[in-house]
């Protein structure tokens, strides 16, 4: 258990609501609270209790509001550190003044993410279990939730400990081999012996490498750009998607001048969907700029969704959009099926390649569930299905992980070298520490700072 200072915040959004929160956390959070608090005495009471009272201000004796406060022990708690949460009207007077008082009493103002860094520091969770709370604060699907909890249960938390583990045999035996060489009954540590294990460490970093990817988009979302002629229908395959009027639809050609853009839920997998202006030759200024942000787009998107007017033949920006979306993942929509015919689909099938067609009508809202179902299969069909997700590794996991693929591979050349054990030893050390960065077990000061520093006050 660290010494530390008795932090306080406010632990629910600003703004009003139904309830605000003030949390303090440390060893003099029970007496503060209990200086504040006039219903029970607070120090008497059970651990994991909540008590209805009243928070007073010992100075003026004034009541500032009628609250339930909750009493949590150490080491049973969050941060392993007594705990009080007070909980008062929502509002941003009530909240405040109930945190400037706790101040008074002598409590620090936490830093943000303090609370999750003291948890991690005090050993209840390691540092990729903290990294899952922020990632569970910003789920924005039912899959990434499920995911960052399963990471804050341990499950990526396991993998990195029992290759570190399998690692550390292997280190122990190689320093047993280069300090006892004269004992004939200690087990050598072969070349091969070493080439192997370097071999299937690897293979399983490499395995989880290959959730990277899918933890970027479930964390970040899909990069979704809708393009197209202008009055095609992206603005309302926007709104359909949303479920509301997100966007202006008219008749009248260059309605959308910029990318809008909005995060929707589509079968468990989030899209960061931007409908940009209609790419067309213009002169119009403001318009202009809205189609050189539109080909911007394309060009970053993880995703295109490129509608064309079937009651209408190809046209020369058709084509262009066609081509500048080859290479990219891709699904092309025949939109306005209501209507009848023009579309010359055989220039289309030359032009489209491999890519998914879909006939929608927007006017009538069909297609959208193909379109949706598309998505979902193109993304994630034969990869990842909900229940194998079991951690969304984030850029700095995936750069440790590479770093350490890269150590093991010169493992496995100086041992194709035929180098000796002692000067192999040292990649492999380095590849050991480089995973014990991502559960917390050899990190600096410094990156702890950091990365709790994203988190939000209060949590």
């Amino acid at each position: 258990m660290y010494e530390r200072d008795t932090i306080a915040a406010i632990s629910t959004a600003l703004g009003e609501g139904a309830i605000g929160i003030v949390r303090m956390s440390g060893g003099d959070a029970l007496v503060m609270a209990n200086q504040l608090f006039k219903g029970v005495n607070l120090l008497t009471q059970p651990s994991h209790t909540i008590h209805y009272g009243h928070i007073v201000d010992p100075e003026s004796k004034q009541i500032i509001d009628e609250v339930m406060v909750t009493l949590l022990r150490a080491p049973k708690t969050y941060t392993r550190e007594d705990v009080v949460e007070i909980n008062c009207h929502g509002g941003i007077m009530a909240v405040q003044a109930i945190l400037d008082l706790c101040l008074q009493m002598g409590a620090r103002l936490a830093e943000p993410g303090e609370f999750t860094k003291r948890a991690f520091l005090n050993g209840r969770i390691d540092l990729s279990q903290a990294e899952a709370v922020m990632d569970l604060i910003e789920a924005k699907t039912n899959k990434a939730m499920q995911a960052s909890m399963n990471q804050l249960q341990g499950s990526l938390s396991k993998k990195i400990r029992s290759l570190r583990q399998t690692m550390l045999n292997t280190l122990a035996q190689i320093e047993v081999t280069i300090d006892y060489p004269e004992y004939d009954d200690v087990e050598e540590m072969s070349l091969q012996q070493l080439k192997t294990t370097a071999q299937a460490i690897s293979q399983e970093v490499q395995h989880i490498l290959k959730q990277a990817q899918s933890g970027r988009l479930f964390r970040e979302g899909i990069n979704t750009v809708i393009v197209g002629r202008p009055n095609v229908g992206k603005s309302s395959l926007l709104n359909r998607l949303t479920g509301w009027d997100k966007a202006i639809v008219t008749d009248i050609e260059g309605t959308t001048r910029d990318t809008i853009e909005e995060m929707v839920n589509v079968r468990g997998v989030p899209l960061k969907l931007i409908d940009t202006a209609g790419i067309r030759q213009t002169e119009e200024v403001v318009e202009k700029i809205g189609v050189e942000r539109s080909r911007k787009a394309l060009e970053e998107a993880d995703l295109v969704i490129l509608i064309l007017n079937q009651a209408e033949d190809l046209q020369e920006v058709d084509l262009e959009l066609l081509k500048a979306s080859q290479g990219k993942k891709r699904i092309i929509l025949l939109n306005k099926q209501d209507l009848p015919s023009q579309l010359d689909r055989n220039a289309l099938a030359e032009s489209s390649g491999t890519a998914t067609i879909i006939e929608t009508s927007m006017l009538e809202e069909a297609g959208l569930d193909a379109l949706e179902d598309e998505i979902s299969n193109l993304f994630f069909k034969g990869q990842l299905q909900s229940t194998d997700i079991n951690y969304l590794l984030n850029s700095r996991h995936t750069q440790l992980l590479k770093q350490a693929l890269a150590a093991l591979d010169e493992v496995q050349s100086a041992v194709a070298m035929e180098l000796p054990v002692d000067l192999i030893q040292i990649d492999y050390t380095r590849a050991w520490d480089l995973l014990g960065e991502i559960t917390g077990d050899s990190v600096q000061d410094e990156l702890l700072n950091e990365l709790f520093s994203q988190f939000c006050l209060g949590k």
